[in-house]
């Protein structure tokens, strides 16, 4: 019995984690692979391979209207990246550094509301504020400012989570040696919790790029004329049916996304390797 179990319990175990391992790799990445390949594809019927070709990356760049919602969602996300870690950044450090304070339960609930809150609902909300407002104001108009607001809205409640569970694991005590020495508040937090939490702030970015540039339901409910984002510009073309051109377009954000992850995974390395040879040449100074 105890032969069996040495001989096939540590194995089977082995090979079944390898199994649901390689299984799992397959079916998150096997469809991009594909995607990838039939957007080589002669023929512009999208599951059906007729041979090697470059024509639908060269009818691309004729592509108006695809590449205007690619320029725009690019932009968008960017700027949404980059303000949801701003606010997330101010968020988190209220909610890890001020245990205490008036309306604490009420902001980290406003806070964390978009991560379970359907889509859906948080459109038609925006939606019908912003319609609100512009009755009453004139302003805004639904275009790329309203759909801004509303990727920032989820971005930052991302970029809270992701940053706010890095603060806890720092060690408080080198932001108070640091104002012992004489540093003000605003120079300890620049010059010590900043380059700590740099990891998490590029990981924030990141993530919540992605989440604007293939948002598709805010969008939806607040765009307008002349706005239109790249996922709903293929949205739009999928009730018609789709055509390789859109696999082009997909492989071509699977390599800026690619690309940028390996430059951030090289600076976050980087980083690492930095703060533990200085960790290494704080200890030999001692």
């Amino acid at each position: 019995m105890s032969r069996r179990g040495t001989l096939f319990g540590p194995r089977f175990t082995g090979g079944l984690s390898k199994f649901w391992l390689i299984a799992g790799y397959g079916f998150l990445y096997l469809p991009i692979v594909a995607l990838i390949v039939y957007s080589f594809n002669d023929s512009p019927i999208p599951n059906t391979w007729a041979g090697f070709t470059f024509k639908w990356y060269v009818s691309l760049l004729e592509d108006n209207e695809i590449l205007a919602g690619l320029w725009l969602s690019i932009k968008i996300a960017f700027m949404s990246a980059t303000g949801a870690i701003v606010l997330g950044t101010l968020a988190a450090v209220a909610l890890v550094r001020y245990k205490r304070f008036t309306g604490r339960g009420l902001f980290t609930g406003m806070v964390t509301a978009p991560l379970v809150m359907p889509e859906v609902v948080i459109g038609l909300s925006l939606l019908l504020m912003m319609v609100a407002l512009q009755r009453a104001t004139g302003y805004p108009e639904r275009g790329m400012g309203t759909i801004l607001l509303g990727h920032l809205l989820i971005g930052m409640a991302y970029a809270t989570v992701v940053i706010q569970a890095r603060l806890r694991e720092l060690n408080p005590q080198l932001e108070e040696a640091a104002m012992d020495l004489g540093a003000r508040p605003s120079q300890v937090f620049a010059l010590v919790t900043l380059p700590m939490i740099s990891q998490s702030l590029v990981s924030a970015w990141l993530l919540t790029f992605t989440l604007s540039l293939d948002d598709v339901v805010l969008a939806a409910f607040l765009s307008g004329p002349g706005s239109t984002t790249m996922p709903l510009v293929i949205f739009s073309r999928a009730r018609l049916g789709l055509n390789p051109g859109v696999n082009a377009v997909a492989t071509v954000i699977i390599a800026l996304v690619a690309i940028a992850v390996v430059i951030a995974t090289i600076m976050i390395v980087r980083a690492e390797r930095q703060r533990q040879r200085d960790i290494a040449q704080a200890a030999r100074d001692r």
